[in-house]
Parts: structure tokens; C-alpha cells; sequence
């Protein structure tokens, strides 16, 4: 039997639905939600992206205000544009697109950016945040779109066995530190794990985040089957011309207790994550 598929677009909606109460409920007291898209250039998956969440965020009644700097912009104006952004009180939340043209200092702008406005998780003090369990800043959007999806689908983690592929700090430790806080037992593996699939096999979930396209099969699962496995690799199949996952999700549906799309799964619902963090800092702002 088939397993469950996690699909992204009704967790999507189901938070967005959320987040449109909360604005409403802030615009009641005169505190417009609003977030300000902070880009450099005319890169393709940025505009992409752009177009996602502006919609998102129109339908939850999240005011939009977009910076948009040629690729050829000087440091001192993009580090100009972001201080405004900072002080901007009317602005409670910035999506700076990474990664910057190679003369802006990535690392200077990701240490500029104010961490109470850092909805997306880059800055220090949200991963601080994160790994600490504080509250402070915010999760890296598709790392909470992980938790997200399975909290909408009844998952849960606690007691649970996790293993997480990748360990990037804007999906694999992120995610890995939030099931942490759920209280599963988790394990990250790498580019230097030996025998990954030995410690997958012995795992309740899996989340793949190393962006390696199709490269987790049978072998990766238990026998008996009963995972749960979660893939966030985006890669584009030149071959079969279409997008796919780290996964090869024809291969192991059959294995899995449950499985997430690609596409169709975490991405749709890290633009609703991304709209929740902005209503969350409006709150804040209160």
C-alpha cells in the first residue's frame, strides 16, 4: 500500500488562512503587517520566488514594499538601502535575496540585516534563536516548512528517530535543531557520513536536504517500510524536463508510511512560513 502523501498546498492554505486573521486583528489596532523584499538583480529563481510571495502575502493582507537594486549597485547604496530598511519602523519584516553579486560583502549584509526583521533566518541572532529555543529571531523559512508540513499532517516528532541529509545552515542544522525541540532523537548526516543509508534505515523520519537530485532509494528505507520521509532537494531534470527531489519518489512510495512531493511539497508552503514570520514581527512590534 501506497504511503501518505505530504502534500504542500493544504498546509500552505491553512496557514495562510491563520496569518490573514492575525493581520486583520493588527490592522484593527492601526499596525499594517508588512514586509519589504530587499533585491539585487534580475536572477530568475529570485523573481520566482518574488512572485510567490507577493501573492501570499497579498492574500493574507500583508503589505508589500520591494528595494530593488541593479546588479551592478555600489556597496555604500545596498548597504544604504538595508540600514533604511532596518530603521524603517513601518517595515516588520525583510527578505534579503542571497546570493549577493560577488562585490557586495554577503557576509557584512547578513550581519547588517536587523535580526528582529530577519524573517528568513539568516542572521546570527535568529540561528542563535534556533539552536537556543529562545524565541528570538526566526527560523529559516523552509526549515520550519518541515515542521509545518508535518504538524499539519499529524506527524509528530517527539520519541521519534530523525535522521536529516544535509547540513547547510539554511535547511539540514535548522531542521535538525527543530526537531530537536520536538524532542526527537536526531542524527545529521553529510558529505562525510559513511554508509548514510545504514543510519536512514535505522530512522522513524527522514529529511533530505542535500540537494543531490534522485539520489535516495529502497536502499536508503527499512524493508518493512513505515518512514516517514520528508525531501527538500529542488533540482531541475534536464533529461525527463521537469523538477525533482533529492528523492526518487516513484521508487519508494510503496516503502514509505508517508512522503512529500517535489514539487508540490515543502516549497509551497515556505512563502505561507515566510508571511507567518512577517504577522509574527508585527506582534512583536506591539
Amino acid at each position: 500500500m501506497a504511503g501518505m502523501i505530504l502534500k504542500g498546498g493544504p498546509a500552505a492554505s491553512a496557514m495562510a488562512e491563520d496569518s490573514a486573521k492575525r493581520a486583520a486583528a493588527l490592522r484593527e489596532k492601526g499596525i499594517i503587517p508588512s514586509l519589504a523584499i530587499l533585491r539585487v538583480g534580475e536572477r530568475d529563481d529570485d523573481l520566482a520566488y518574488e512572485r510567490g510571495a507577493v501573492k501570499r502575502c497579498e492574500q493574507a493582507g500583508v503589505a508589500v514594499k520591494k528595494a530593488v537594486l541593479p546588479a551592478d549597485v555600489s556597496e555604500e547604496v545596498f548597504f544604504d538601502t538595508l540600514k533604511a530598511l532596518n530603521e524603517d519602523r513601518s517595515v516588520h519584516g525583510i527578505l534579503m535575496f542571497r546570493p549577493l553579486p560577488s562585490h557586495i560583502d554577503g557576509e557584512k549584509a547578513r550581519k547588517t540585516l536587523a535580526p528582529e526583521k530577519d524573517v528568513d533566518g539568516c542572521t546570527d541572532g535568529s540561528l542563535a534563536g534556533v539552536f537556543t529555543a529562545s524565541g528570538g529571531g526566526f527560523a529559516p523559512c523552509t526549515a520550519q516548512a518541515v515542521i509545518e508540513l508535518l504538524d499539519y499532517y499529524g506527524i509528530d516528532p517527539k520519541g521519534k528517530k530523525a535522521v536529516v541529509i544535509g547540513r547547510s545552515l539554511v535547511t539540514g542544522r535548522p531542521a535538525a535543531m527543530l526537531l530537536m525541540h520536538r524532542n526527537a532523537t536526531v542524527t545529521i548526516c553529510h558529505t562525510k557520513t559513511p554508509s548514510v543509508p545504514e543510519m536512514t534505515r535505522g530512522a522513524d523520519i527522514i529529511v533530505s536536504a542535500c540537494g543531490c537530485m534522485e539520489s535516495i532509494g529502497p536502499e536508503y528505507l527499512r524493508k518493512e517500510g513505515g518512514q516517514v520521509i520528508v525531501d527538500v532537494g529542488i533540482s531541475w531534470n534536464e533529461k525527463k524536463q521537469k523538477l525533482c527531489g533529492d528523492v526518487r519518489f516513484d521508487d519508494v512510495l510503496e516503502l514509505a508510511a508517508a512522503i512529500s512531493p517535489v514539487p508540490g511539497g515543502v516549497g509551497s508552503v515556505t512563502t505561507s512560513v515566510l508571511v507567518k514570520h512577517v504577522v509574527d514581527a508585527a506582534e512583536r512590534s506591539l
